[in-house]
């Protein structure tokens, strides 16, 4: 009885620990989103207020770290449970980086706002609405697949990285080009590649966090490998 009880409570904290997880995921999205809505709409409020939320996605990062140090010295898990307790470690530190790209984005629209954007730099500015889109979708998927542990919903995230990483290379040979074409767009050119490279980098967390999924259920490293190595650890 008193085993049944243990577990049964262990349970209940790994339980407690991934809804922390989900919900500093659901904060760090929206901090991406409303980074992305500032520069579109060149809102500095509320890219302010994205910059505001990073301390409390670094708060959230520090606490489910506690509770997990805590777990592993209470109950010295094993097998899956320890895998994911590891792999929680790793998922909450991508996803503390995908907010600092999200404040990131924000300064930059202080940046622009205090610099003026010339208008022929307007359409760029909408093109990247387009690698956020991608991005903001994967990390949703992947934390969804969290919540499942869901190997197939990780395998998708994994298999449309490419994409978000052919985006920002369009984005790249077009800001060249302005930048050619008009010495006087350099400046806000450097700042939106900034911005479109911080959109990539939520991609890469995003898969990072896909990876991570499959270490917990299948105990497979899969980080660096092959689609094809990737697939056939989750069969």
């Amino acid at each position: 009885m008193v085993d049944k009880h243990l577990s049964t409570q262990f349970d209940a904290e790994l339980s407690g620990i991934s809804s922390k997880v989900l919900e500093m995921g659901g904060l760090v999205e929206s901090q991406v989103a409303q980074a992305i809505s500032a520069l579109a709409q060149f809102d500095g409020d509320l890219a302010a207020q994205v910059v505001r939320e990073e301390q409390r996605v670094n708060r959230m990062e520090v606490e489910i770290d506690r509770d997990l140090s805590g777990i592993i010295a209470l109950r010295q898990p094993t097998a899956r449970d320890l895998r994911l307790l590891i792999a929680i470690s790793k998922i909450i530190a991508n996803l503390e980086r995908v907010g600092d790209e999200a404040a990131r984005i924000a300064r930059v629209v202080h940046r622009l706002l205090d610099a003026g954007l010339p208008m022929k730099m307007r359409q760029p500015v909408g093109d990247l609405r387009v690698e956020s889109e991608l991005a903001i979708n994967q990390l949703r998927k992947a934390l969804d697949s969290f919540a499942r542990l869901d190997t197939a919903g990780a395998i998708d995230v994994i298999k449309h990285d490419r994409e978000i990483d052919q985006e920002f290379e369009g984005m790249m040979r077009k800001l060249i080009t302005y930048m050619m074409e008009d010495p006087r767009t350099i400046s806000s050119s450097i700042d939106l590649i900034f911005v479109a490279k911080a959109v990539e980098r939520v991609g890469d967390h995003a898969k990072n966090l896909a990876e991570a999924i499959i270490y917990i259920v299948k105990g497979t490293d899969v980080r660096h490998s092959p689609m094809a190595d990737v697939e056939d650890a989750v069969r």
